[in-house]
């Protein structure tokens, strides 16, 4: 078995995927439109693993940054994109920094051995961008 995808609600669809595009080098499908439920959705492919799905439905609740960013709450709280050295970690990592995302860890390895950095999309959401 494996994860195929995640999904995250999102409230800004388009600013999210161009996100990721252009920082992670995510490849987006076509853009799903549902009128009857007023859903949009696009899934974005990366090198390999599991894709990521960004939803929208204006009527989903935006429970704001309380939940989100550098606070803790049970459920997902991040996810970790490999981006294949510890000098694209850094340089990713400053690059976020430089064009003002949310930097909540900085470049290190862990105790469990991970060289990661920990930054926040446009949304709040964490990702751990590791060797």
């Amino acid at each position: 078995m494996k994860i195929e995808h995640l999904a995250l609600w999102v409230r800004d669809l388009e600013l999210m995927r161009t996100f990721y595009e252009d920082y992670f080098g995510a490849v987006s499908g076509d853009k799903y439109v549902n009128p009857r439920k007023q859903f949009t959705s696009y899934f974005l492919s990366f090198d390999s693993g599991p894709r990521l799905e960004l939803m929208h439905r204006a009527d989903i609740a935006d429970v704001g940054l309380t939940s989100v960013g550098e606070n803790e709450f049970l459920g997902l709280i991040h996810f970790a994109i490999s981006v294949g050295s510890k000098e694209k970690v850094d340089t990713l990592t400053a690059q976020l920094e430089k064009d003002s995302f949310k930097v909540i860890g900085a470049p290190r390895t862990t105790g469990d051995g991970y060289y990661e950095s920990v930054v926040l999309d446009p949304e709040g959401n964490r990702i751990e961008i590791t060797v």
